[in-house]
């Protein structure tokens, strides 16, 4: 699919869903893919010692990442953070993970808390990925809605 233009509201991108849901938080973009599963705490920030953003907080923001990185265990991990509020408010990636949709479905299903995950191309995916991580998306705001057949990331509004 491709990016929409600039609205009232912001600039739209536009992806493929993984996962339903409405989410609304500040853009963090990640520099490399994260693996939930020891990279990164019960409280939502990351701890891989190696990752460039060792120290960030995930928890209610809009977490854009190229894909996720590494183990099975990671669909548990994510879902529990879901269910104790230490979890991204959303999930952009440019190469669908079937590990992280896997942790939110089953979040969805038992806790009844819904994290919404797409994918963009690869060219939209950078764009995003440039605007989330430039110095003045501090102050925007990412919300993301995602239903069976559209998603739709837009970046705007002051926090």
């Amino acid at each position: 699919m491709t990016s929409g233009g600039n609205d009232r509201t912001g600039t739209a991108f536009r992806g493929t869903p993984l996962c339903p849901g409405v989410a609304v938080g500040p853009p963090l973009c990640l520099e490399e893919p994260l693996s939930f599963w020891g990279g990164v705490d019960a409280q939502g920030r990351v701890v891989d010692v190696h990752h460039p953003q060792h120290g960030a907080g995930l928890a209610g923001a809009v977490l854009v990442m190229r894909s996720g990185r590494g183990s099975s265990s990671s669909a548990a991990v994510l879902a529990e953070q879901i269910r104790a509020g230490a979890a991204p408010a959303a999930i952009v990636l440019a190469e669908a993970d079937s590990i992280l949709v896997a942790g939110t479905l089953v979040a969805a299903e038992l806790y009844d808390v819904q994290v919404p995950v797409l994918t963009l191309t690869p060219r939209v995916y950078d764009r995003l990925a440039a605007a989330a991580a430039s110095p003045r998306a501090s102050a925007l705001t990412a919300r993301v809605d995602v239903d069976d057949r559209s998603a739709t990331v837009t970046l705007g509004g002051a926090r």
